[in-house]
Parts: C-alpha cells; structure tokens; sequence
C-alpha cells in the first residue's frame, strides 16, 4: 500500500511538472517521420494481466512492431528518436501507466507477450510484481542495445543470455525489494549510476 500511494504520488506530480515538455517532445516526433506521437503496445503486467504501455514514438511507424529487439544504429530508429532513447525520455507517457495502477516507478520491466509463457516454476512469481518503468535488470543492461549490436545474432543472445540473467535478477528482486531499496534504483536511474 505504502508502494502504491508513493507510486501514485510521484507520478502525479511528475505529470504536473513535466506536462509543459510534454507538447515540445511531441512536437519533434511529429516533425521525426509520420505517425501518432504516442507509442502504444501490449506488455505483460501484474499476475500475467495484458495491459497497454505508452510511450513517445521513437521509430518510423510502418517498421515499429517489425521487431521487439532493438540494437545500436538500429535504422527503425528516428534521429530524434536516439535522442529520446538516450535519456529514457520515451517513457515519461509511462507515467499514465504507473497512475492507473498498471505499472510501478520499481520493478521488473515488463514484457511482451509471448515472453512471460516462457516463465516456468518459480520465474513465475516475478509476475506477482507490478511491472516497473526502472528496476534492478534495467539499471545493469542500460546499455542493452549497445551489447546486442555486438553480437552476431542480437534475438538469439537476448532469448539465451540476457532474458534468462533478467528474470534471475527481477526474482531476486521479488524477494529482496524494499522501499529504501527502490529508493536507491531510482536515483540511480536518474543519475545513470550503476545499482
């Protein structure tokens, strides 16, 4: 409960402070390539529930869904898009997310669907969590597309090494997390510090 109000409660005011930048970043999506200035897809969400996440539109709208893997100088990336995907500031729409009760500032980044019927045994029970816009995976694989754009078969490494590392890493999270803990993801989300 206490998680949930703090959720609410920073998300609220984060709306509040940020919506003025809100119409700028929408303003140079628009002008990045045509489509809608919202992303929206499906995810994975708490207890397996789907849920639609929002997000700023960082990829040319026909070539978006082709791949749910993303590297480095992906060429499906707009150049004001690198810019937004650099910050995170594609996920600050998320925020909706968090205040409707869907997501939570901390947690496991949720998947897309096909990925959590890959869970099994105990991997299930970081679908118990409320998935998170930052979390414990996310702080260590930042710098997720750089590492895949090093690999020859970026979906095949991502499925055998870095998915499997995530999920050990989110239970781990499942029976270790706490409020000062979350505390201390987020700063160092913000300040792009290692955990």
């Amino acid at each position: 409960m206490v998680k949930r109000i703090f959720d609410f409660s920073c998300a609220l005011v984060g709306i509040i402070i940020l919506s003025p930048l809100f119409p700028i970043i929408g303003f140079f999506v628009k002008k990045s390539s045509k489509g809608p200035i919202i992303f929206k897809q499906k995810r994975v969400g708490l207890n397996g529930k789907s849920f639609i996440i929002y997000k700023f539109r960082t990829m040319c709208l026909t070539q978006e869904n082709e791949s749910t893997i993303s590297v480095k100088g992906d060429s499906r990336v707009t150049r004001e898009g690198k810019m937004l995907r650099r910050y995170k500031i594609d996920e600050l729409p998320a925020l909706l997310n968090v205040l409707k009760g869907e997501m939570s500032l901390v947690g496991p980044r949720p998947d897309v669907p096909g990925y959590a019927d890959k869970l099994n045994g105990e991997d299930r029970k970081v679908l118990k969590l409320r998935p998170g816009i930052t979390g414990p995976a996310s702080l260590k694989y930042a710098n997720e597309e750089s590492i895949l754009a090093t690999v020859k078969n970026p979906k095949k490494y991502n499925d055998e090494v870095i998915f499997p590392d995530k999920v050990k890493i989110n239970l781990n999270y499942y029976y270790n997390n706490s409020f000062l803990g979350d505390l201390k993801i987020i700063i160092n989300t913000i300040f792009r510090t290692n955990f």
